[in-house]
């Protein structure tokens, strides 16, 4: 269990570590090399660097959080991966189950494998299921996620590297949305965040503009945001039209 930085969470937690790339969203990923960095420095749960490895002794943590949790479910990693024994999803599901008291927030590229497996899961209310959607090519993991039994369903547009022009949102309940960040990042343009903005507010879906990825990125120089001390910056800003939109799923409440 770790505290996060990332706007849309508060804690991650990682009973599977490691992953491959399998779409153009992968290709700077972060797991992979902070994976390497944790390697490096002698972390046990990382001796086998970004090669998938399942860690029974993390499923016992959520029941020592005396509070409350909102917790992104596999950071570094991908709970739906081939390599993931069924049993253990289960039991990874099986502990949010049991702590109803947390929203565990879990999000896959393997949308394929998701729907699979989804009516053998149990899909109680504290467990939202999402997937990465980076582009156009991609949108039919919004279709499988859709046919899920997950009571709460959200996107990750992130990183957005090209136009999405459709988006079934009929089922969803949430959409984020980001730019990349890091040395080599892709750019987002506005135009794409705005189509998709736009296609949330049509559906009364809850709006998350996570960042612009890097200030070059971003329309607008003069976004407060942009600085460090702001007290909601993000990587690049992440202001839209002078706003900052992070709204939540209703599921929130």
């Amino acid at each position: 269990m770790a505290q996060s930085n990332i706007e849309w969470t508060e804690l991650t937690w990682n009973p599977v570590t490691g992953c491959n790339k399998i779409s153009p969203g992968c290709k700077f990923c972060y797991a992979e090399v902070m994976s390497r960095r944790l390697k490096a420095m002698g972390i046990e749960k990382y001796k086998d660097g970004f090669n998938i490895r399942t860690h029974a002794d993390a499923l016992t943590i959520p029941f020592t959080w005396k509070k409350s949790k909102v917790v992104f479910v596999n950071s570094m990693s991908d709970l739906f991966h081939p390599d993931v024994p069924v049993e253990f999803i289960k039991s990874v599901f099986a502990v949010m189950n049991k702590t109803p008291q947390h929203i565990y927030q879990v999000l896959t590229k393997r949308s394929e494998r998701l729907l699979e497996l989804s009516t053998e899961l149990n899909w109680t209310s504290n467990i939202w299921m999402g997937v990465s959607v980076e582009s156009e090519d991609y949108t039919y993991r919004i279709d499988e996620l859709s046919k899920t039994k997950a009571k709460t369903k959200f996107l990750s547009i992130e990183p957005l590297i090209a136009p999405v022009k459709t988006l079934n949102l009929k089922k969803i309940d949430w959409v984020i949305v980001g730019g990349e960040s890091g040395h080599k990042a892709r750019p987002i343009q506005k135009g794409w965040i705005d189509f998709v903005k736009s296609a949330c507010e049509k559906k009364g879906v809850a709006f998350f503009f996570k960042q612009w990825g890097k200030p070059k990125f971003n329309v607008n120089p003069n976004d407060p945001t942009i600085e460090t001390n702001h007290p909601q910056h993000a990587k690049g800003g992440c202001e839209l039209d002078g706003e900052i939109f992070r709204q939540m799923p209703n599921a929130a409440a």
